[in-house]
């Protein structure tokens, strides 16, 4: 495409190793619609999107994408397109309407003919199985600041893995745990729109705790999957080399970053992140036994990466003290920041001061003002642009090393954008959401055309006799 010319010659597609993954991703409560269909039940979202004034215009994802009863239509783009894998989630309602108890029969054969359907695709499955829809009757018994919901997850994901680990390999257990606990509980923007910092920490210690919970009850049951954790990894950088940015910066990233990354990879909460919540008590909060539980062994690890942020001491911030403000140029229509280096920047340094797992970008994308022309055509050359960037930041940071196996773009269709309803688009592909016709943006024709490439140069570079390997 000529918009991105010439970042495609600096995209090398041989930088990326052989059996690389390349998909698009979604998540259920986003998509599915269907929502008092086949004995699902009521999750936070659903009660948030439909309180007066949370989300734009009152949207709802009640009907989304209609991907419930259109998936198989779905699933054919994604073959149409090329892609090797697709990251979906399950929807926890959907599987165990209360939160509690067996799992919902008609929710899993939905999910087995989805999975069976990707398997006759050739698209291998990433399997997310908390997207922040948590049952609305768990949360009104406390919800994440709860301690007793990191051991409802435990339960609830040893079942939906015996359920449908046979017909996916990879499994997610918690995205973003950062969102849910900061934006759900603390400045109420998410779902369920508590506003107590409090809540919000004792959220993010137990969705922490889930996830370690998870993986143990997942290995005890199908040891042969592989399961990780996905988190929103943001680069940041202080506004001058002032001390007090400098500060403010290192208060920001044990916030976001580091609160996570450090008790699931190094086993601890940095004293840093214990004394930034000290009046919270979160030191309180960590039982005896909690941060190796946490630790479990991963098999690989999701970044999921939108921005960097330019950071300011700001004392009248209450919370840290701190304001955040996209770094320059903020060109996409959420007015994030398009810094390509950004994503090898996250990469490098999970890679060098965490772990040498296989990483996986979970999610990656910009969302722009896109529209189907008179001719039929989503001509959306800002994203080629904005895709080709941050891809070939990703086979910078392989060659510097990092052992990336998978690129999972955000996402694969347009769909209901949380707080922001409708009118903010992500996809790949169009949606009309008044007629759920689904057009193919250019930008989904040049990502086909990069995957296509790839596996030219792949089977061209691979030993003769030798299958190219399998990621993950």
């Amino acid at each position: 495409m000529t918009a991105a010319s010439g970042l495609d010659e600096r995209l090398d597609v041989a930088a990326f190793p052989p059996g690389f993954l390349w998909g698009a991703a979604t998540a259920a409560y986003q998509v599915e619609g269907a929502a008092r269909e086949g004995g699902r039940g009521t999750s936070i979202w659903d009660t948030f999107a439909h309180t007066p004034g949370k989300t734009v215009h009152g949207d709802t994802g009640d009907i989304a994408c209609d991907h419930y009863h259109r998936w198989p239509r779905d699933v054919e783009l994604m073959r149409e397109l090329g892609l090797g894998a697709y990251r979906m989630s399950v929807s926890w309602t959907r599987l165990q309407p209360a939160g509690h108890g067996p799992l919902n029969p008609i929710g899993v054969e939905h999910y087995r003919q989805v999975l069976e359907a990707l398997a006759e695709a050739g698209v291998r499955p990433l399997v997310t199985l908390y997207h922040w829809d948590l049952p609305q009757a768990l949360e009104d018994v406390g919800g994440w600041p709860a301690r007793d919901t990191a051991f409802r997850f435990a339960d609830y994901a040893a079942l939906v893995t015996k359920a449908l680990g046979d017909l996916a390999s990879d499994w997610v257990t918690v995205n973003e745990p950062w969102c849910s606990a900061f934006l759900g509980y603390g400045d109420g923007k998410h779902a369920p729109g508590r506003t107590d910092l409090r809540d919000a920490v004792a959220a993010a210690h137990h969705l922490n705790l889930a996830h370690g919970l998870a993986v143990q009850a997942i290995r005890a049951g199908r040891s042969s999957l592989a399961v990780g954790g996905s988190n929103l990894i943001t680069d940041l950088v202080a506004a001058t080399s002032r001390e007090e940015d400098v500060a403010a910066a290192r208060r920001v990233d044990a916030n976001n970053n580091r609160m996570f990354l450090d008790p699931m990879l190094h086993g601890s909460y940095p004293e840093d992140v214990l004394y930034l919540y000290r009046r919270q008590a979160l030191a309180e909060l960590v039982k005896p036994g909690d941060e190796e539980v946490i630790a479990s062994p991963s098999d690989f690890m999701g970044v999921n990466h939108y921005q960097r942020l330019v950071v300011h001491a700001e004392p009248a911030d209450a919370h840290l003290g701190a304001r955040s403000v996209p770094a320059e140029p903020a060109t996409t229509s959420l007015g994030w920041s398009v810094r390509p280096e950004s994503l090898r920047n996250v990469l490098v340094r999970v890679s060098r001061e965490y772990a040498s797992l296989p990483l996986y970008v979970t999610e990656n994308g910009a969302c722009f003002e896109d529209y189907v022309d008179p001719n039929g055509r989503v001509v959306d050359s800002e994203r080629i642009t904005y895709l080709a960037g941050y891809l070939a930041a990703a086979g910078e940071a392989i060659r510097d090393g990092v052992n990336l196996r998978g690129y999972f773009a955000w996402s694969l269709l347009d769909n209901f954008e949380w707080a922001e309803g409708y009118r903010k688009r992500f996809g790949l592909i169009h949606l009309d959401y008044g007629t759920q016709a689904r057009t193919p943006k250019a930008s989904a024709y040049w990502y086909r055309d990069l995957i296509a490439r790839h596996r030219q140069t792949s089977h061209r570079e691979a030993p003769a006799g030798r299958a190219a390997s399998r990621a993950g």
